[in-house]
């Protein structure tokens, strides 16, 4: 259940009541907009005037929404796919190898591709994907991505042995632990 609150500057907001909610929500998302989640026995006019009284902080973050918005489209913009994929073709099967026989693991082909979505894959066949993004990357974090590829050649899941081993091979190749290559390569954008 919900109801739409416009708001003559900031646009709309939508007062969405939840049953599992235990108490008022605010959120500002790129896509879904202004959302303010009230406990289902709430009046929709708490919701409202909770919005009301965050309109401010709302404000700034729709601003900030926006800058990032065109700084990234600035970005797209200047981005050039198939020069970086004919560099990516060059370098990352070859390095890819280099950790494989480092490591002693076997992979079929590589594909290289342009998600959005994620870095890399590694299909149950033993193919890896990929993303031609990963030339934008320092070098750690690239070679992150390919060890967590191939660790995927042993366990396909993200389970407790797939980590022990990604950490270890981290440690030893790469000098830092898998879990802080992890969090920077999660903080980074893919175009």
């Amino acid at each position: 259940m919900e109801k739409l609150y416009e708001d003559p500057e900031l646009g709309t907001v939508r007062v969405v009541k939840s049953r599992r909610a235990r108490r008022v929500s605010l959120r500002v998302h790129p896509v879904r907009g202004i959302v303010v989640t009230v406990p289902y026995w709430t009046p929709y006019a708490f919701g409202i005037g909770f919005f009301r009284q965050k309109r401010d902080w709302v404000a700034k973050v729709l601003a900030r929404q926006a800058a990032a918005a065109q700084a990234l489209a600035a970005e797209r913009e200047s981005f050039d796919a198939e020069a970086l994929r004919k560099e990516a073709k060059a370098f990352l099967p070859g390095r890819l190898k280099y950790w494989a026989e480092r490591y002693g693991f076997t992979f079929g082909k590589v594909f290289i591709k342009h998600n959005v979505s994620n870095w890399g894959s590694c299909s149950a066949k033993g193919n890896i994907n990929l993303n031609l993004n990963l030339m934008r990357l320092e070098e750690p974090l690239r070679d992150y991505v390919l060890l967590h590829e191939l660790c995927h050649l042993r366990h396909l899941d993200h389970g407790t042995q797939f980590h022990a081993l990604l950490d270890r091979l981290c440690r030893d190749g790469i000098g830092r632990s898998a879990a802080e290559l992890e969090k920077e390569v999660k903080s980074r954008r893919i175009l």
